[in-house]
């Protein structure tokens, strides 16, 4: 990695090196990192240094140490400066862990005399002769005001479309989600929105909230001391990297035992295995989309041999029967253990059957969770899930069968248990209410398709990559963005109001006015008429918190670059616009909801939203209170710290649903096979299912990676993970470009042998740029509009021998194997 940089040696941060407190913006796991910055003409010296530490000696490997990827070259206060992030030590999250994601952190940031990340959107766009022009951010605020004020007021605000963000981390965090639901939301009522990885504004968690159980109630330390990790649907070695290693591992190595739900063999399962030994391990590897079924019969087995805990339902839980009867916004009833049990009963043979596992091995994840220990005393079991069964089959029903064992065990609320998602991206969720947008909320892709919407505000969201049935939306997406381009082209040299009357007359004839907020030029932002650079984490203050609802700030320690702004100002930006037009248009009423946008800081963002709602929480506190700030809710400030709650529920109040008897409700999660639209005919007419995986190396889609050579050269192309018999029967070998294709759409991909991967089961990495799985995806969707990314079937063939930059990939197992 050095050579490429042409890096033979680098910096030593002096003792005065300013420090900052860094959050990593990528995984939901939030470690904690420092970075330290300093002018470009000065140096410390090898025992002389910000570390503390005599740096002429050898370091060991959990130490403190520079790689080139945690240095480089930034513009702070106009000047440049070094940078250095390496991971933090008193971190409790990742105790000096660095993740192959975190510790790149710097490479990745844009710099001037590098040269890293000249991708980066530096100045607003608009769509002019033909092309991007870059123009200033007073004229594209303006285009952009003039064009939805003049659709909205003509129409209504259903003609208005917006997809956004709901997460921390990156660009993300309770500065910019306030900004752009008091826009959307506060000053306006948009109800036509979809979050950034699902095509409608809804929760991935309905049932487990409907249920009275917040998505993520535990404390990390809960895994160093529970009895049994049960893990469904994730793989965190490969995606939660330092939650796995920083705390998952110190269970097991204190005698915790390992479940795994899961169709494939993943790193997760071989790791646990050297750690904690393969008697101690327990795969189930289910029939794919079966997961509600083992969970119900593990639930069946946990009952019948009365293993409940129960005084904690007795105390905890609804008793009385149905407490929320099915309807259209809630996909499974709800209710007391029994009533629950009346649907959930599935036996031994009724699951070994449908998921293709042993009986023994489901009575043994049942006892390892839930039967008492020698001396009578309870086993404690931390429950874990991820986009297996949330982006997978019958989301509502499934995630409910997950809580239900955590429930029935009074494994929540208590000190080595939990029932939580590992998640994906950091949570900075702050925003007025939503509850005018609906239950279940409008299907946006679908709508944007048939023609409906006018306008379509993107924010820090790239359907192309992230969206299932993806080749329609991106053939229909452009075709209605084309419209208004080409009316674009034909008023070229015209007034402003001849350019906002050419574009208003080609949406109203079908097409669609594309406005894209993001830190690089996206695949959607492709057919953008209005391009707005955002800045992203340490460009600015950002507040978010992680999977343990562990609040941080994280400092900004360089400028944003070229004339980037965070999305909470360019927000407030919108809005100025939109009161001035609206006032010029004669609508005051209208423009008095645009008040209240006079930010000048994304402090002061923070301070309009979050602050008001956490009086107690304000920057300079979360400053004092460093990388292992507070976990959430905070519920008070004394002794100069902020006060916060380590894990919820401990007092059996479960309040997620809003119900005054704040008791758990259960969830009769009955079976009923594939719940999205085309699944089982999709799987009957195809030879691959195409599992939607993550990889280790890259976050997300890719949005930076895209531009690093570490990361391109590892995987220059998205990797198709197949068993290796299954290629020789179609002639192909590693490195090989493959298209995968069904009636829904065709995709791209490189051949990866896998010796773990099962006949007919392929595992293609998640949004690359190179390569959308979401092509041959179909539009059905789980109830309440949860994708069901994770199973589609599709046929393969090879289209091309492995290119010349295939040399570079090793295709060894990614398994570690000890000597």
């Amino acid at each position: 990695m050095a050579y490429k940089r042409q890096i033979d040696r680098l910096p030593i941060p002096p003792k005065d090196a300013t420090v900052h407190n860094v959050t990593c913006h990528y995984c939901i796991v939030g470690c904690g990192y420092k970075a330290y910055t300093w002018p470009r003409n000065k140096q410390g010296t090898p025992k002389e240094n910000a570390f503390g530490i005599d740096l002429s000696e050898q370091q060991p490997a959990d130490g403190t140490w520079i790689a080139p990827s945690m240095y480089n070259v930034v513009r702070q206060n106009g000047k440049d400066v070094h940078l250095v992030v390496v991971p933090d030590h008193d971190c409790v999250v990742n105790s000096g862990l660095g993740s192959i994601r975190g510790a790149r952190m710097a490479e990745n940031r844009p710099s001037y005399v590098t040269g890293t990340q000249q991708q980066r959107l530096g100045d607003p766009m608009v769509w002019r002769n033909g092309v991007w022009q870059p123009t200033s951010w007073d004229d594209a605020l303006d285009l952009v005001a003039r064009v939805t004020a003049r659709v909205v007021t003509q129409g209504s605000e259903d003609d208005l479309v917006v997809s956004m963000f709901d997460h921390g981390g990156s660009a993300g965090g309770y500065e910019n989600t306030w900004a752009t639901g008091k826009l959307y939301f506060e000053s306006m009522k948009i109800k036509n929105c979809r979050i950034h990885n699902r095509p409608a504004y809804n929760s991935e968690v309905h049932s487990s909230r409907d249920m009275g159980v917040d998505e993520l109630n535990y404390a990390y330390k809960d895994y160093e001391v529970t009895d049994t990790i049960f893990v469904v649907g994730a793989n965190p070695l490969e995606t939660q990297t330092n939650l796995f290693l920083n705390h998952m591992v110190p269970g097991m190595r204190n005698g915790a035992k390992f479940i795994m739900v899961d169709p494939r063999r993943t790193v997760t399962i071989n790791a646990a295995e050297q750690v904690a030994g393969k008697d101690n391990v327990l795969h189930l590897a289910i029939n794919e989309g079966t997961d509600m079924v083992v969970l119900n019969a593990i639930l069946t087995q946990i009952v019948d041999n009365g293993w409940i805990d129960r005084e904690y339902v007795a105390n905890n839980t609804f008793q009385n029967g149905e407490a929320q009867p099915l309807d259209d916004g809630h996909p499974a009833g709800l209710g007391s253990l029994d009533y629950a049990m009346e649907s959930c009963r599935t036996t031994l043979a009724q699951a070994a059957e449908i998921c293709g596992v042993a009986e023994a091995d489901i009575a043994k994840a049942a006892e390892w969770i839930a039967k008492p220990k020698e001396d009578g005393t309870r086993r404690k079991c931390v429950s874990a899930y991820e986009k297996g069964i949330i982006w997978g089959n019958d989301n509502y029903r499934t995630i409910g069968a997950m809580v239900n064992i955590s429930l029935a065990t009074g494994n929540i609320g208590r000190e080595g248990g939990g029932c939580c998602r590992l998640g994906g991206h950091q949570e900075g969720y702050y925003r007025p209410s939503d509850a005018h947008v609906g239950r279940p909320a409008q299907y946006i892709d679908q709508m944007l398709i048939r023609g409906g919407g006018k306008v379509h505000h993107v924010w820090a969201c790239d359907h192309h990559k992230t969206t299932l049935n993806a080749s329609e939306f991106k053939r229909v997406h452009k075709r209605r963005a084309d419209m208004v381009k080409d009316a674009m082209d034909a008023a070229a040299g015209g007034s402003r109001e001849q350019l906002v009357d050419a574009i208003v007359g080609a949406v109203n004839a079908g097409g669609l006015f594309v406005v894209d907020v993001d830190i690089i030029h996206s695949q959607i932002g492709q057919n953008a008429h209005v391009i707005l650079p955002a800045c992203e984490a340490n460009e600015m203050n950002l507040t978010s918190m992680n999977g343990e609802r562990r609040l941080r700030l994280s400092e900004r320690y360089m400028d944003p670059y070229g004339n980037s702004k965070p999305d909470c100002l360019i927000a407030a930006g919108i809005a100025q616009k939109m009161e001035r037009v609206l006032r010029e248009m004669g609508r005051d009423a209208y423009a008095d909801q645009f008040k209240g946008y006079d930010w000048e800081t994304e402090e002061d963002a923070f301070m309009d939203g979050y602050h008001k709602g956490n009086p107690d929480v304000t920057y300079e506190r979360l400053r004092a209170m460093g990388n292992n700030g507070v976990q959430e809710p905070v519920v008070g400030f004394s002794g100069g710290k902020l006060i916060g709650v380590e894990r919820l529920y401990t007092d059996g109040q479960f309040t997620r649903h809003g119900r005054e008897d704040k008791k758990a409700l259960f969830c009769a999660a009955g079976w009923r096979g594939w719940q999205a639209p085309g699944k089982a005919r999709e799987k009957a007419n195809h030879r691959f299912w195409i599992n939607n995986v993550r990889a280790n190396i890259f976050w997300q889609n890719q949005f930076l990676d895209q531009e690093n050579d570490f990361v391109q050269d590892r995987f220059p192309y998205p990797f198709i993970e197949m068993n290796a018999d299954d290629m020789a029967e179609l002639g192909i070998g590693a490195g090989d470009l493959v298209e995968i294709a069904n009636e829904n759409g065709a995709t791209q991909g490189m051949a990866y042998p896998t010796d773990t991967a099962k006949r007919g089961h392929v595992a293609m990495v998640f949004g690359s740029p190179a390569g959308s799985q979401g092509n041959v995806v179909n539009p059905g969707v789980n109830e309440l509009v949860l994708p069901d990314y994770k199973h589609t079937w599709g046929n393969i063939r090879k289209i091309a021998n492995a290119t010349p930059r295939v040399k570079s990939v090793t295709f060894k197992s990614k398994e570690y194997k000890p000597a």
